[in-house]
Order: structure tokens, then sequence, then C-alpha cells
């Protein structure tokens, strides 16, 4: 006779590192994160893809305004991972809980936590690989990621207005009514917050300084220096990556469309008289940095080609490969005087990978819209 084996039980959880207590502490953190990361990339978004509506009304400054917001963007997008992983780690018994449906309340619960999980998780990791512009998906990040961010924000939501008691009576450091836990419970509620605490400052602290260049010297973990690259500034796209050749300066063109069209040759618009502006460059990878940038102010050739004052400008480049290869400016950008068609950086001519033989620099704006190697303006 065959011994009887014994029944197998689910695993019980006991201990401070699955209490609602500590998922609570760890949650209200993840919320801030995930909220400053969602405001933050509507704004990048909207910087972006412009709404007819919107065109004229972006404001030029401050001028580091893009810089801060997509900063902010990605470092908490980056801290919310192991902010994520911790409330996951808090509070996955509850997977194991049953009967898995209880009451309209619970399913509405396990309905939000579902959909909750499943876009943090795809909004984590498809913004962090696009931070090292890896895109191992047949779809197009932008307006996935967009549309998700949407999705993940209503089913939060969603499961706030659900847990709402629960975290209430956890929400202070002291809550009356909860069952004192054993101290033997393994590693006490202190102790993780602590190390999560030390986690999301390492991240911090080793990504950071990709945009926040006072934090350089600790930038290991990010894909960008802000110091490494021609001229001293990072790129994102070679000429030869946009199909851009060796541009010959004596065969060089700008056009420059409007109600008084006119052409120039490379040396004609060296000629003409040049500006000055210290601006960032910065990307929504999430690095940027300022630099010293010289050229002809885009109001004077729009002036030049008798352009009203609140007309736009589309702009378009030599490069062959890109969404962004034709760019509309709306009129704060195009007429604020920090807004040049940049010849040179740092004091030196443009390298092609920088835009030679010029290129769009404006004050307020995502890198993506900083259109190099400019062959046509047109007012609009």
């Amino acid at each position: 006779m065959k011994p009887r084996l014994p029944a197998v039980r689910p695993p019980a959880f006991r201990g401070r590192l699955h209490d609602a207590r500590t998922a609570t502490s760890i949650g209200r953190w993840l919320g801030v994160a995930i909220t400053v990361c969602f405001g933050t990339g509507l704004i990048s978004h909207y910087l972006q893809h412009q709404p007819g509506w919107l065109v004229d009304v972006l404001p030029s400054r401050p001028v580091w305004g893009y810089r801060l917001t997509q900063g902010l963007h990605v470092a908490t997008g980056i801290a919310a991972i192991p902010l994520l992983l911790a409330k996951l780690w808090a509070v996955y018994p509850k997977l194991f809980a049953w009967p898995p449906l209880r009451s309209v309340r619970h399913a509405l619960e396990r309905i939000s936590v579902a959909v909750l999980v499943a876009g943090a998780v795809f909004e984590l990791l498809t913004g962090l690989l696009n931070t090292v512009q890896w895109y191992p998906w047949p779809f197009s990040f932008v307006p996935v990621h967009f549309a998700v961010a949407w999705l993940l924000t209503g089913a939060l939501l969603l499961h706030l207005a659900v847990k709402y008691p629960e975290i209430r009576a956890h929400w202070g450091r002291r809550s009356p009514g909860t069952l004192a836990l054993p101290a033997t419970d393994g590693p006490d509620r202190r102790s993780l917050l602590t190390g999560v605490t030390a986690a999301v400052g390492a991240v911090t602290l080793t990504t950071v300084g990709q945009a926040f260049t006072p934090l350089k010297a600790f930038d290991v973990l990010a894909p960008r220096h802000p110091d490494h690259g021609p001229q001293g500034l990072p790129i994102n796209r070679t000429a030869a990556t946009a199909g851009v050749g060796q541009v010959d300066s004596a065969a060089y063109r700008l056009t420059v469309a409007g109600p008084r069209p006119y052409t120039l040759t490379l040396d004609e618009l060296a000629a003409l008289s040049q500006h000055e502006s210290v601006l960032p460059i910065a990307c929504v990878e999430g690095w940027s940095k300022s630099a010293h940038w010289t050229g002809v102010r885009m109001s004077d050739l729009l002036r030049r080609a008798g352009a009203p004052p609140d007309a736009r400008v589309r702009v378009t480049s030599l490069e062959k490969y890109g969404s962004y290869r034709v760019m509309e400016m709306g009129r704060e950008y195009a007429h604020d005087p920090l807004t040049l068609l940049a010849l040179r950086l740092n004091g030196q001519i443009l390298t092609p990978d920088h835009g030679y033989p010029a290129r769009v620099i404006a004050p307020n704006r995502p890198g993506v819209l900083q259109t190099k190697w400019v062959t046509r303006l047109e007012v609009l």
C-alpha cells in the first residue's frame, strides 16, 4: 500500500513584509512617482505632437522648461521601478486569496489591480527601453505609450476609489485597530522601507546626472553622459543614420519661402548678423545639456521674407529618413529672439552629426524638434 502524500495547502503569508500598512506606505510614494511621471509625460507628448489649437499657445519660456519636465519624467519613471517591485512584493499574497471574487466591489478591485499592474509594468519597461533607444516590438512607441498611460491612470483612480477605506485606515504612522505583528517574522517594515528608499536613491543618483549636470560625476547607469559626444554634446541621430551625406558647402542653399522669397548660400547666411544663445538640448530619452549657439535669428529670416509677426514656420531638413524631417514651429518659438538657425556650437562650426551646415535651436523645445541639416524655411 502506497503511503499517502500530505495534502498540499496554499502558502500562508504572514509578517510585516506583507501587511497593509507596508503596502500603503510604499503605495504613497509610488503614487507620487506615477502622478509626476504622467503629468510630465503629458507635457512632453503635447510639446512633440502639437494639436493645431496648441501650436501658437505653447510658450517658449522658460528656456529650461522642457529640460526640467522631461528630466523629471524619466527620473520619476526610473525611481518608480524599485517602488513598483516593492509594492508587488508587499501585496502579492492577495493573488492567492480565495474565493477570487467575493462581491461586485471585490471584482472591481481585482480588475483595477490587473490593469494597474499590467499597465505599470508595460509603461516602465517600454519607457526604460526608450531611454536606450531599443524598440524590440512591432508597434510605434509614442502613441502606444501615451494611450497606455491614460489606461494606467484610469486603473489607478479606480483602485484608489475601491481601496479608499483600507488606505485611509493605514495611512497614518499609527493605525488604530491594526493587528500587532510578531517582531520575529523576518525583516521588519522599517528595514524594508529603508531598503526601498536606498534603492530609489541609488537608481536616481546614478542616472539623473544625464539631465541634472551637477550630478554628472555619478552618471554611471544612464545611457548618456552629458559631456560625451561631438563638440562636447551628446547626439541621438548621426548624419549617416539620417541619410545625410557629405554636404558641399559651395552647393548648399537655404530657401526661405514667403511673400518675398529668397535663397541664401552658406557664405551669405554666415555674413548676416550673428547672434548668440545659451540654450539646452533636451531629448525625450531623458538627457539634456546647455550649450553655446551662434547663428541667425529665425525672426530676422522670416521678417526678410515678409512674414507677419504672428506667422508660423515650416522647417525642412536634408535628412531622408525620420518622422521629424519636416517640423512646424508656432509663432511663440519662431519669433523668440533666442531662436536661431545656428551655424556654430560652442564657438566651432557645426559637425555633420550636429546638423552642419545649419540647424534650429529654440528655447523650451524637445530635441527631436531642434531640426538639423536645415535646407528650407516656409512662412505659414
